[in-house]
């Protein structure tokens, strides 16, 4: 059977991809270093948000009883933080099989060096004495993250400082694929097909940001050919062939996402360390109010004021960084100036930011009271997602399989 092309012409939506491990309940250090973030990428961007359960055997291979269990919490908490399954794609990776199938083609051409470097590689086989992490899996991982974001063409994957080098990896991994099976036997006749199609003022402005990008390097001038390309109408295969063409080689198959630097989060756990359920001073997302309340009047403040009387330094105060997540400007300057005074107490302090933590947890408690009575709804929006995913990645996956020589699906 001849072999034709998708026809399908439209300028896509640029997307963007996440995952968590399911661990469980989460705590305000993911609603405000993660969640409330992803909310806000919804309504720019096609989202993927995935729950990464094939993420949590690389470490946790030893408990996999866990990880059903804490699907649906996790998932109810996206939920409840205004994840909108209307306007973002959930779904479980385990349940989109074409990832593993990525992961397994990728690692054929990936040198094994570049995974040895990554710096979480080493540092969590550190921190992580206590886990048998020498495993083929664990080596991998970043891999299969670079896989994860591949398989939906992401444009962008919201990353801290710390994550950048895995978004490095899978540029260097797509850059990699791309110069070893994007080259058609026919590239230089199809692209001379596909420019046609543009118009004149297109074809010069993409001609002149290429020419600047690989004879003298500009950045600016290749980021440009690549927005253009973004607002072309093309097929899906004529858009790859031009974005390889900017880069001065082949169809370019897999897009090289970039990093969406997203703020790091300033929220601290009960004790002024970093919120983490393995340390015991987390904030669920949805506890309950008494004991909310309880722990935050436990909560340790300046030790240089012992007494009521003594002045404090909120600088030194782990409450002082709740208020400025929690606090309008008016109590952060009430606070600090009736700390620095001793005008008010500890106590008085605490008061504001438990009554605003308690009225954002009811608007979180509001929305998964629906989950939480239905957790089968729960499962269906993850099965919607998947079949969704599934279908995105399966588009890929026909184009990988078919660059790398191997035969189309029968089944």
């Amino acid at each position: 059977m001849q072999k034709t092309e998708q026809t399908s012409v439209q300028a896509p939506a640029q997307s963007v991809l996440s995952g968590m491990r399911p661990t469980g309940a989460l705590h305000l250090g993911h609603y405000h270093g993660a969640l409330a973030n992803w909310v806000k990428l919804q309504e720019q961007y096609r989202s993927y948000f995935f729950v990464a359960d094939w993420h949590a055997l690389t470490t946790h291979y030893e408990s996999p009883e866990v990880i059903q269990t804490n699907i649906r919490e996790m998932v109810i908490d996206w939920l409840a933080a205004g994840v909108d399954p209307e306007r973002s794609i959930l779904f479980v990776q385990s349940q989109v099989p074409q990832h593993a199938e990525l992961h397994l083609l990728l690692s054929m051409c990936t040198p094994l060096a570049w995974l040895e470097r990554v710096p979480s590689y080493k540092d969590q086989q550190a921190n992580l004495s206590d886990k048998d992490l020498t495993t083929y899996g664990f080596l991998g991982y970043p891999l299969l993250q670079a896989a994860d974001i591949l398989i939906y063409s992401a444009s962008w994957v919201p990353v801290g400082d710390d994550q950048v080098p895995h978004v490095e990896l899978t540029r260097e991994v797509a850059r990699r694929f791309n110069h070893l099976f994007g080259r058609e036997p026919d590239f230089d006749q199809r692209l001379g097909h596909c420019l046609k199609k543009l118009d004149v003022d297109d074809i010069a402005a993409l001609k002149k940001s290429r020419a600047s990008w690989l004879e003298s390097g500009d950045v600016n001038a290749r980021d440009a050919a690549r927005r253009l390309l973004q607002h072309l109408y093309l097929t899906r295969s004529d858009r790859q062939r031009l974005a390889g063409w900017i880069e001065g080689g082949g169809r370019q198959l897999l897009l090289e996402p970039q990093p969406l630097l997203t703020e790091a989060s300033r929220l601290p756990g009960l004790d002024g360390r970093k919120m983490s359920k393995s340390y015991g001073n987390a904030i669920a997302m949805r506890d309950d109010p008494v004991q909310l309340e309880s722990k935050i009047r436990k909560m340790p403040t300046d030790p240089a004021r012992v007494r009521r009387s003594d002045p404090g330094d909120p600088e030194q105060c782990p409450v002082w960084d709740l208020h400025k997540i929690y606090s309008e400007t008016s109590v952060r300057d009430w606070v600090l100036e009736g700390c620095t005074s001793a005008a008010i107490g500890c106590i008085d302090c605490k008061k504001p930011v438990i009554e605003a933590v308690q009225r954002e947890q009811a608007l979180f408690y509001q929305r998964a009271e629906p989950f939480v009575k239905h957790p089968d709804h729960v499962d269906d929006i993850l099965r919607a997602g998947s079949r969704i995913a599934a279908a995105a990645a399966e588009q890929t996956m026909v184009e990988v399989r078919e660059a790398m020589g191997l035969s189309p699906r029968w089944v």
